[in-house]
């Protein structure tokens, strides 16, 4: 499978407004290793706002991204990750996009939209949308989370859509589960009969597993240097 993904595309998919050039992406970090992390309030989305469009103006970037499988302790902040000290998720199976509330998110293939749901535990993904994709016999699936109330107020599950195709637009903190605005990209291969939600963090324990089940992103964006 993971073959067939990297083979998808020679160049890069667009998972954000097709305007944005890629010369203005800029590589993040936000694990753990981050120490500029503890120079503000992780548990403020306000914060992380300004600490986010800080390092865009000095990188002279519109988007950061990155974090498949980084380590974060940012989800501590909330309960719904930690149901004991010795199963904390904190391991990220996505690769965030961090840019402006509002801009334009974009399927990264032709499929249909399988599922959607506004998920909202604190720190959840907000409003989410998965698409089922088919590729010669294999059938896998893009999750789309954090994303605006209206995006998901007028799509109908198996409704279709083609690569490049805006499917909605980025939500603020009030509505994408206390982030700042950004998308978490995800790719699942066997959803596991879930609806509009899958787990986008997992445990240590945990992580063979969905690294299997969640390939790396990156085989369809193609950003350079994905941290």
């Amino acid at each position: 499978m993971i073959n067939l993904l990297n083979s998808i595309s020679d160049s890069p998919i667009k998972v954000v407004d097709q305007q944005i050039n890629l010369s203005d992406y800029i590589p993040i970090s936000i694990s753990s290793d981050n120490k500029d992390l503890n120079s503000f309030n992780v548990s403020s989305s306000n914060e992380w706002e300004k600490y986010l469009d800080s390092y865009l103006k000095k990188n002279k970037a519109r988007v950061a991204y990155g974090g498949y499988l980084e380590k974060r302790d940012i989800y501590k902040r909330s309960s719904y990750f930690n149901t004991s000290d010795t199963n904390q998720r904190n391991i990220h199976l996505g690769i965030d996009l961090w840019c402006n509330e509002g801009t334009k998110i974009l399927a990264v293939l032709d499929g249909e939209i399988h599922s959607f749901k506004n998920n909202l535990n604190h720190g959840d993904y907000g409003p989410t949308i998965i698409i089922k994709h088919q590729i010669e016999d294999k059938l896998f699936y893009t999750l789309y989370g954090h994303l605006s109330i209206s995006s998901i107020e007028n799509i109908k599950v198996g409704q279709k859509v083609i690569r490049g195709e805006e499917i909605g637009n980025l939500g603020k903190s009030i509505e994408n589960g206390d982030y700042a605005p950004h998308l978490h990209f995800q790719i699942i291969l066997d959803l596991e009969d879930n609806f509009g939600d899958y787990p986008g963090v997992c445990s240590i324990n945990e992580v063979d597993f969905y690294k299997q089940n969640c390939p790396n992103p990156n085989l369809l964006l193609k950003l350079p240097n994905e941290i």
